[in-house]
């Protein structure tokens, strides 16, 4: 139970669980940050108390792959940051990591401005990877605006979606050559969109025009060159990548290989890529199949189990959704044509749970690893550890209050996304969020969602995370040297 409401919040009688530690311990926070961690603390007076016991106390988790309000294909998501962001609070996520996309040739600092906007309302709080979508000398002038002055450390590449936001290998050397420069982190959407355009023709001249052509368009293979090509062009210029929405074997085989050989790059996978396989556009239903249209597309189930491997052994490292909603009406946009279909689907309230439920219940992740995957790891490579993802004194008291017999089918007749579908219709769990805590107040506790519109706060993320000094050695060490001959 929940006494009191105020700026102090003590959570009373759990265990706490980090990415390297678990040990019983309350936890105060006053005014959005934690003051004390240890056990049997005394509760100041006017203290919100949240009884944490047969519980876990973890951080908050950290979404670092969305899509709230997103124009594209001709619509736009239908979750917004604030409703998005409330069901995040639903489901333990308090805070995400956005995507400002620029239009080809549209000013990068505008396109900024107008995300930030758009992000106001949050529940929770947020910040952004920027889209490099074209290059000139006013998007290298930009990008060090936004590092210097507005908190951005990544910048994301799509290798895909030619004819629209697409870059090509000449975009992707200059990108990266200034993203060392400035210790910004690029990351890369891999697929060869070459191949995927290409693929797309044949497939609509053959007649196949449905939803079960968006995988055929897309194979395995596509997304393996793409991260291959990616890694190799990091490599060569020594900087850190960090590939999303890793979906395939082909793909975390380049990762895995990057890595042995000494290179510093990173793999994201999504839930739904773990735990939903291809047979979803086969559906006879066109909604139900049109429902699951995302790039890259849900794989054949072997690919599944490799995932949960590179999870397990270290090759990903951080979980996400890329949660990117559209609803029925808005995916009969390619009733006739699947190209068509807005790419995206939905999972920022339920990644938590069906991770624990999948991840830890299963014993393929130890709780404190279920805390890496979720938050510790995003936050620290996008260098915002140990405010985010940590549970100590300094702390943003952004956490959860986890039940781990708690016990729910989810459904989209229940959770609090704006969208008419879930992608884990009918999956019963075990393990959710008794009570979500952003900077220190209760957001969520027992169902009832109590999320404040616009109480999120943009995050800064510094430039030159720890892995950029490595990379900035190691690039001096290899440098070239010519050839004294008198």
């Amino acid at each position: 139970m929940t006494t009191s409401t105020s700026a102090r919040t003590l959570i009373r009688g759990g265990t706490v669980v980090t990415a390297d530690q678990t040990f019983r311990a309350d936890v105060y926070a006053e005014d959005g940050v934690i003051k004390a961690v240890g056990p049997d603390l005394d509760a100041p007076s006017d203290v919100t108390v949240v009884d944490a016991g047969g519980c876990y106390v973890m951080p908050g988790g950290i979404d670092p792959h969305t899509h709230m309000q997103l124009p594209f294909m001709g619509t736009v998501a239908s979750d917004d940051f604030y409703t998005g962001t409330a069901a995040g609070l639903a489901g333990g996520t308090t805070m995400i990591i956005d995507f400002v996309i620029p239009n080809p040739k549209q000013n990068v600092m505008e396109a900024y401005r107008t995300w930030r906007g758009w992000a106001e309302k949050a529940a929770a709080d947020y910040s952004f990877h920027v889209a490099i979508t074209w290059w000139d000398d006013s998007v290298h002038a930009d990008m060090g605006a936004l590092v210097r002055e507005h908190g951005v450390n990544s910048f994301k590449h799509f290798m895909a979606y030619k004819n629209a936001i697409m870059c090509d290998d000449e975009v992707l050397v200059n990108s990266f050559t200034r993203a060392l420069e400035l210790g910004a982190m690029p990351t890369v959407h891999a697929e060869n969109g070459e191949l995927v355009f290409q693929l797309q023709k044949q497939l609509l001249a053959r007649g196949l025009t449905g939803p079960e052509a968006h995988p055929l368009s897309r194979p395995t293979a596509v997304e393996g060159e793409a991260a291959n090509r990616a890694i190799q062009i990091a490599k060569v210029l020594g900087v850190p990548l960090y590939i999303v929405h890793v979906s395939c074997r082909e793909a975390l085989e380049a990762i895995a290989r990057g890595r042995m050989d000494g290179h510093r790059v990173y793999g994201e996978v999504l839930a739904g890529h773990l735990l939903v396989d291809d047979s979803v556009y086969r559906h006879p239903d066109f909604e139900v199949a049109a429902a699951h249209v995302m790039s890259p597309p849900f794989r054949p189930k072997e690919h599944q189990a490799a995932l949960w491997h590179g999870l397990q052994s270290g090759t990903l490292h951080t979980t996400a959704t890329d949660h990117c909603c559209f609803c029925a009406p808005q995916k009969a946009a390619g009733r006739h044509d699947f190209t068509r279909i807005p790419n995206g689907t939905g999972g920022v309230e339920d990644r938590m749970a069906v991770l624990w439920h999948h991840g830890v219940n299963s014993g393929r992740l130890t709780m404190n690893e279920f805390v890496k995957v979720t938050s510790a790891n995003a936050a620290q490579i996008f260098n915002i550890y140990p405010r985010k993802g940590s549970i100590a004194v300094g702390a943003d008291a952004d956490l959860v209050v986890w039940d781990p017999a708690a016990t729910k089918t989810i459904s989209a007749k229940t959770h609090h996304q704006n969208v008419d579908y879930n992608i884990f219709e009918g999956m019963e769990v075990t393990g959710l969020p008794r009570v979500t805590l952003t900077a220190g107040r209760v957001a969520w506790q027992d169902g009832d969602l109590r999320a404040v519109r616009g109480a999120g706060r943009y995050v800064n993320r510094p430039a030159f995370a720890p892995g950029f000094d490595a990379a900035a050695k190691r690039k001096e060490a290899l440098k070239p040297r010519g050839v004294d001959r008198g």
